[in-house]
């Protein structure tokens, strides 16, 4: 067997650089996972709904103020969480900031006079979301000792300090049911727009059942500019901040702004990685440092890495303790590399 001076067989030395150059090849493929992991995370639809800052349906995506709130269903089907429980999104706006959502709970058309056990929609107060106010609600068979139904406009006049309390009985949309050829013979309706979730959760207390209808925009000229709709429309902010905008840039890298799930501060989101700024800066994050953002990225080096980089350096100092002291002289037949 031939040996080196350092006592070990040039197989030994052959077996070791190739057991590197399989470490290198792995570190490699890491690196290209989780780029690859960290360029695709986020998706941009839901089905037909189109999915932009400031939401996210994949944790870290979008803003930390809307975290977990859109999720995507397994059959494509776009959801909105709240307090209350969890609404089919009709539609999606970005241009005039808003979400429509229909509540299964809530009174249809074809429940006729079969009024079903109902529950309040609610929203969550530390999200930047409210109840729009081309919101309009119907309430049907309420109690008249607890509820004051009257026709606004009367009321109004006779008690204008009482007149945000009253139910009106007389309101367009309860003599012409939208969608509806039919009229509630022997049900009362009466129209009421809660200023609060506690409003609605009291009248529902006292009423039957309730629909949402909103006063959606078409754009013809007024007083056809609008149509009613049944739905639950649910106005946002968009956070606006110079570095999303910087982020964003074409000029600067097109990233996508996202945040840290651990820190819940901002990130853009890159091809390339992380950065705290945009794409093109060159102090962004690369994945040797530890990535918290965008649930499903690969942390650190693959296990198989590990245990390839373990076994190579306790190889080498099980070598080294056995070859002979050669009194700090290296030349190109001793040296290993």
């Amino acid at each position: 067997m031939l040996l080196s001076p350092m006592g070990f067989s040039l197989t030994n030395k052959r077996l070791i650089l190739s057991m590197l150059s399989l470490i290198i090849q792995l570190i490699i493929l890491s690196f290209s996972t989780l780029t690859t992991s960290q360029s695709t995370s986020c998706r941009i639809s839901c089905g037909n709904i189109q999915i932009k800052y400031p939401f996210g349906i994949d944790d870290g995506c979008g803003s930390a103020y809307y975290r977990h709130i859109l999720v995507c269903s397994d059959s494509q089907k776009l959801e909105l969480r709240t307090p209350s429980g969890t609404y089919p999104v009709r539609n999606l706006s970005y241009d005039d900031p808003h979400i429509v959502v229909t509540d299964p709970f809530m009174w249809a058309c074809e429940d006729g006079e079969n009024f079903r056990p109902t529950r309040p929609f609610s929203l969550d107060t530390s999200t930047r979301f409210k109840l729009s106010q081309q919101n309009e609600y119907m309430f049907f068979n309420c109690s008249e000792d607890n509820v004051i139904i009257q026709p606004k406009p009367m009321f109004c006049e006779h008690y204008p300090e009482r007149c945000d309390s009253s139910c009106d009985s007389a309101s367009y949309l309860c003599r012409h049911l939208p969608s509806c050829s039919f009229s509630l013979t022997s049900s009362s309706c009466c129209s009421y727009y809660p200023k609060a979730t506690e409003s609605l959760r009291l009248m529902l207390k006292y009423c039957t059942s309730y629909a949402s209808v909103y006063w959606r925009n078409v754009g013809a000229p007024q007083p056809y500019d609008q149509v009613p709709e049944y739905g639950i429309r649910v106005d946002f902010d968009i956070p606006v901040t110079t570095r999303c905008l910087q982020c964003q840039d074409l000029l600067k890298g097109s990233g996508t702004c996202g945040f840290d799930t651990e820190t819940q501060r901002f990130m853009c989101l890159c091809k390339d990685g992380n950065s705290t700024t945009h794409c093109k800066d060159h102090d962004i994050e690369r994945h040797n440092r530890r990535v918290h953002v965008i649930a499903g990225t690969v942390t650190g080096i693959s296990a198989a890495g590990a245990i390839g980089i373990g076994a190579g350096i306790w190889y080498l100092k099980k070598v080294r303790t056995k070859a002979p002291v050669t009194c700090g002289v290296q030349s190109n037949e001793n040296r290993l590399f």
